[in-house]
């Protein structure tokens, strides 16, 4: 019975993993950056609270990953990263590296500019409905101050759908929670007005899309999805260097 238990209890992380997870990911996401010197052990071991061999252990093995190079009477400086190996899925985003999730703003406008086109001429009325709706969704949930992100998917979802062709849907299904980055950029709220103002314009946008859907404007529905997407690249742009 004993044996039973022990196999399945979690194994603990030890200090020195911790160190190291932590000091990986400030170096893979830009914070420290390449050419910048370390700080000091005594630095590193009050910083993180733990003791000198963990720190030198954690340098140790990020050296051994090629992420950090001590230099003989100079310090321990950072290395560039190297290029991440290729994915099994196109859809693996770093949401710290600006990078990723610029590409996927960018492959998304080449596919929902032209699904809005089509979403004009060949939706039906109860498709409209389901755009409306998510619409709606997102408005109520700004007006309670509640997360809107899962609104906004089920928008440009139906708008995929209302093209009547189910690729345009697959794409974004398989391209889940990566559609909205905002939901894993999260970090210190912004000042409450900045925050209003942010959503309003952005549902702003998301009402300019489906208006045009709504008449059936396909040339007003493809400009007004390409200046959502186009605008979205520079807020994030602006919030993850900001980070």
């Amino acid at each position: 019975m004993n044996k039973t238990r022990a196999s399945n209890t979690p194994r603990k992380v030890s200090l020195t993993e911790k160190v190291i997870a932590s000091l990986r990911q400030e170096i893979e996401s830009g914070q420290r950056e390449p050419g910048s010197k370390l700080p000091t052990e005594p630095v590193l071991t009050q910083t993180f609270g733990v003791s000198r061999t963990v720190v030198r252990e954690a340098i140790a093995a990020l050296k051994a990953d090629g992420l950090l190079e001590p230099r003989q009477g100079a310090g321990v400086f950072v290395l560039s990263p190297e290029p991440r190996g290729n994915d099994k899925s196109i859809f693996a985003v770093d949401y710290a590296q600006v990078s990723d999730v610029l590409e996927v703003l960018e492959l998304r406008m080449a596919v929902e500019i032209e699904a809005a086109g089509l979403a004009c001429t060949r939706s039906s009325v109860a498709q409209q409905a389901k755009i409306y709706e998510a619409m709606q969704k997102m408005e109520d949930a700004a007006t309670r101050g509640e997360p809107t992100e899962l609104a906004d998917f089920e928008f440009h979802s139906a708008i995929a759908a209302a093209t009547n062709n189910r690729r345009y849907a697959e794409f974004l299904e398989h391209l889940g929670d990566k559609t909205i980055p905002r939901a894993q950029l999260r970090r210190r709220p912004p000042e409450v007005e900045d925050q209003k103002n942010y959503m309003q314009m952005i549902l702003g946008e998301h009402r300019c899309i489906y208006d045009a859907i709504a008449t059936r404007d396909d040339d007003s529905a493809r400009k007004a999805m390409r200046a959502h997407l186009s605008q979205s690249q520079t807020r994030y742009q602006k919030l993850l260097t900001q980070r």
